[in-house]
């Protein structure tokens, strides 16, 4: 009986985790229409043309993605960014900059 227990358990451990990650990105995706990100950005084709996204996690890493999040203003001096209007400052809870990252990162170069 403590086996079918055990494996139950586990099983529904496992199922969880894998769905964390997909439940973190789609978390994300509803942060970046919350916060009107396509007003600058674009994904797929929906939003602003001039700060597509498409590729942004094969181009940047995990951090650098929740450096431009987190520190926009850091991040356009370090990289010398030029783009006009530079990224303006979010105050976003570490779980929404957490979700946003995870979905930035899925863009990726196919």
């Amino acid at each position: 009986m403590s086996r079918v227990l055990i494996c139950f358990a586990l099983s529904t451990l496992a199922a969880t985790a894998s769905a964390a990650p997909q439940d973190l990105k789609a978390q994300g995706e509803q942060v970046f229409t919350a916060q009107k990100c396509s007003l600058c950005h674009s994904i797929a084709g929906k939003g602003n043309p001039k700060g597509p996204l498409d590729e942004v996690g094969s181009k940047l890493s995990d951090g650098e993605i929740r450096s431009w999040i987190t520190d926009a203003k850091g991040m356009t001096e370090k990289t010398h960014a030029a783009r006009k209007p530079a990224m303006k400052a979010y105050t976003l809870s570490k779980e929404d900059v957490d979700a946003l990252g995870a979905y930035l990162s899925t863009m990726k170069k196919k």
